[in-house]
């Protein structure tokens, strides 16, 4: 495989574009130190606003993408992308699943726009923040807000050597045992969301002790009928669990039916 790649100083090329998102995505490259490094010695890095490079329109092997598609600028830019790049790697909440953005799907965006800015007709926003793949063909998706950094080095480095990334879907729940967390849910009866939530961040939050914010998404097979009859045992109301499953990645298909269910909205 590494023979076909579009080599640049003798070696692969790669390129991480932005869309509308809060940057984070791209800090976890940075925010990997030395493994970065170590990543520049097997690929060319092209196009990289957040490090120095900036070459968007350049012809890459591989080329990551952080953020949702909001406005109609981005839609044309995606396709573009795609052209460009042999495999597109969408990274992080935003690219994956529209990210905290797309929350205004669900209500009036107009509404939201007009209360914020002075004269929202100046703006390009589309009503909708979606998924990348909604637009074109994404080869992996990396889940997390923000990923992980080792998701992206060992990502590069499976293509790098022809085989397919694995990703790691186990439920959060595995991390704390792994690492020896005390349950937040049995001992402090907060709704943490770790029993659907898939893994990658190492169970932060609740090695401090705090509930599962979700970031990572729908874990393997989910079982969120019952997850959600445990949640209104601990005494939050159908609106409430459902909020919960669409706070960040409410465009996941297992969370968005999830989150109807609950308020009994679901298909029948």
């Amino acid at each position: 495989m590494a023979t076909t790649f579009k080599a640049v100083n003798g070696k692969p090329t790669v390129a991480i574009h932005k869309f509308s998102s809060c940057d984070g995505c791209q800090l976890a490259f940075l925010n990997l130190g030395e493994p970065l490094l170590q990543l520049a010695e097997l690929v060319e890095l092209v196009h990289f606003p957040e490090a120095g490079p900036v070459a968007e329109e350049a012809q890459v092997d591989i080329a990551f993408v952080e953020g949702s598609i909001s406005t109609q600028a981005e839609y044309a830019r995606i396709r573009r992308v795609r052209e460009n790049s042999r495999y597109l790697i969408t990274i992080g909440a935003c690219a994956t699943s529209g990210g905290l953005q797309a929350l205004r799907n669900h209500r009036d965006s107009a509404d939201w726009l007009a209360g914020v800015y002075a004269r929202p007709e100046y703006l390009d926003s589309l009503a909708t923040a979606t998924p990348i793949a909604e637009h074109v063909r994404v080869d992996l998706e990396l889940w997390g807000c923000p990923i992980n950094g080792q998701q992206v080095i060992a990502a590069v480095r499976s293509l790098l050597f022809g085989v397919t990334p694995v990703v790691n879907h186990d439920a959060l729940c595995l991390d704390c045992k792994r690492n020896g967390n005390v349950c937040v849910m049995v001992t402090k009866g907060e709704p943490c969301m770790g029993p659907v939530t898939g893994t990658g961040c190492g169970a932060l939050c609740p090695q401090m002790g705090r509930a599962c914010y979700a970031c990572y998404g729908p874990a393997e097979n989910p079982n969120t009928a019952s997850f959600s009859q445990r949640l209104q045992g601990l005494g939050l109301m159908p609106q409430q669990i459902s909020d919960r499953f669409m706070f960040i990645n409410n465009n996941a298909p297992g969370f968005t039916q999830a989150a109807k269910d609950v308020v009994g909205g679901g298909d029948d």
